[in-house]
């Protein structure tokens, strides 16, 4: 049998406003089934609803989900989807590398600046 969820069963479930699914809807990454007003969500869009969230959780935008999700249904099928996602992976891996010895960077120059605050405010004798 065929389980239908409610736009709002899925909100409570996924902590997130109906604004969120319709625009995952206008999106096109999920397709609810439409009788009358009322959207009614399959198993398979409550599953995509899930993945989607994860991705957007560790940074992928609206679009590198589009993409994956499109590879799925598209051929190579689930093979270049894998493949696909490992290499936004990477990417996304190494783009938080950079941001991460960008910050270590930027918090050895303040700890610089305030080093040398510091000094001089000795020098000219200050106390801190």
């Amino acid at each position: 049998m065929n389980k239908y969820y409610t736009i709002t069963e899925l909100t409570r479930e996924f902590g997130v406003s109906t604004r969120t699914l319709r625009f995952y809807e206008d999106e096109g990454l999920i397709h609810p089934e439409r009788r009358g007003r009322t959207r009614l969500f399959r198993s398979a869009d409550r599953r995509l609803i899930m993945e989607i969230l994860r991705g957007r959780r560790i940074g992928f935008t609206i679009a590198e989900i589009r993409e994956i999700i499109h590879v799925y249904r598209d051929p190579p099928g689930e093979a270049g989807q894998l493949r696909l996602l490992m290499k936004r992976v990477e990417e996304k891996r190494d783009e938080l590398n950079q941001k991460r010895k960008d910050i270590e960077e930027t918090l050895e120059e303040l700890n610089n600046v305030e080093e040398a605050c510091l000094t001089r405010l000795a020098e000219i004798g200050v106390g801190t």
